[in-house]
């Protein structure tokens, strides 16, 4: 699984009627289960008056199923929460909440066409949602000699690394954040720059 994959970089609305009903679509990053939940309440209490508010997560990266959770709130079973959270699963899209709210308009849309309506409304906000990368990264203490510095700091932007803290005594000391997937070969290369003498200890 790749550490970089696409996150929704905002809140993200969507509107469109089917059939007289009016659907809302309401997105945003749920980077876990707690902000997930806080975002359908929130939802839900900005449309107490609606006639449905069917919701859906996937809080990790794009098709993982560990951090999941659906809600057909008063709709037929599994005609909106599970097709909503399977357009969820195969956007491509990591670590998002949505709410899809219904205002029901007195047209009966059937199972297949609640199935439809609610997939095509997540369908419809993933095709505009702003989205940002998001990369996992780690923090790592690094102790060098003093010599090695100016060559050590010319390297960090080759490997997207940021100094976080810096402290100086018999020996440099910095505190990086840098993209774990650059780890191995960043750990290679200041072994290599100081002739073994740096010290690399993941946080």
């Amino acid at each position: 699984m790749s550490d970089r994959y696409p996150i929704p970089s905002c809140f993200h609305r969507v509107e469109d009627s089917i059939k007289k009903s009016r659907f809302i679509t309401s997105m945003d990053h749920a980077p876990d289960l707690d902000s997930a939940r806080e975002f359908v309440a929130r939802i839900k209490e900005e449309f107490p008056d609606a006639t449905h508010n069917c919701w859906a997560y996937a809080a990790g990266p794009p098709g993982d199923t560990a951090k999941v959770g659906l809600s057909d709130d008063g709709e037929p079973g599994g005609t909106a929460g599970k097709p909503m959270l399977n357009m969820l699963l195969h956007g491509g899209v990591g670590e998002i909440a949505v709410v899809v709210t219904r205002y029901y308009g007195g047209t009966k849309l059937g199972t297949g066409g609640l199935v439809r309506a609610y997939s095509g409304m997540v369908k419809l906000g993933l095709e505009s949602l702003p989205v940002k990368e998001m990369v996992e990264t780690i923090m790592l203490d690094v102790t060098m000699p003093y010599p090695a510095i100016t060559l050590f700091k010319r390297l960090l932007p080759e490997f997207e690394a940021e100094v976080r803290e810096e402290s100086f005594s018999d020996v440099a000391g910095f505190t990086l954040e840098l993209p774990a997937e650059h780890l191995a070969e960043f750990d290679e290369r200041v072994t290599e720059l100081t002739d073994g003498q740096a010290i690399l200890c993941k946080k």
